[in-house]
């Protein structure tokens, strides 16, 4: 079988172009490739598009509670300092995550665009997808597959004090051999 060589672009539908515009913009720190009033594609890295916006007509509300489908989206940055960097910019946009948490594999801050989907922004944990497996394939991910919250401040006080990253990263949950 033959495989994609990677995952191109996300696409939107909106009813509020010009904010999904500014949200993508700021939180990716994006830049607009092309837009009118009806669509736009942003790109933050050598892709022509990574995000497109269509707005081409007024399309019936998001369901008020969960339900099948999408469910969000994911970015990884190059490690944990430059996701709490991307955190603190953020927070003086007055954008906050509405979840923090460690998966194992990730340390992930969840946020909500304007239309309410969820984005996720992450630094690995392993320098190989293939150690990412094997610990999901471990104890710790069966017990817990989620992960456990964490506080982004004690990410900080613990990075500031000279605390190895390698440790930072690791789940309070995981038994150390």
């Amino acid at each position: 079988m033959i495989s994609p060589v990677r995952l191109a672009h996300i696409v939107f539908r909106t009813n509020q172009l010009q904010n999904m515009i500014d949200w993508y913009c700021t939180v990716l720190g994006a830049h607009v490739v092309f837009a009118n009033d009806r669509i736009a594609f942003l790109t933050y890295d050598e892709e022509h598009h990574r995000i497109a916006l269509i707005a081409t007509q007024t399309f019936a509300p998001r369901a008020p509670s969960p339900s099948v489908g999408f469910y969000h989206s994911a970015f990884t940055y190059e490690g944990l300092e430059q996701l709490l960097a991307t955190f603190d910019r953020l927070t003086g946009e007055g954008i906050k995550p509405w979840r923090t948490i460690n998966h194992g594999p990730t340390i992930s801050f969840y946020y909500a665009d304007p239309d309410g989907n969820d984005v996720e922004l992450q630094v690995d944990r392993f320098a190989d997808a293939r150690d990412a497996e094997l610990w999901m394939a471990g104890e710790a991910f069966a017990r817990n597959p989620i992960g456990i919250e964490l506080d982004p401040e004690d990410l900080r006080r613990r990075l500031s004090s000279g605390e190895d990253v390698a440790d930072i990263m690791r789940r309070d949950d995981e038994v150390l051999a």
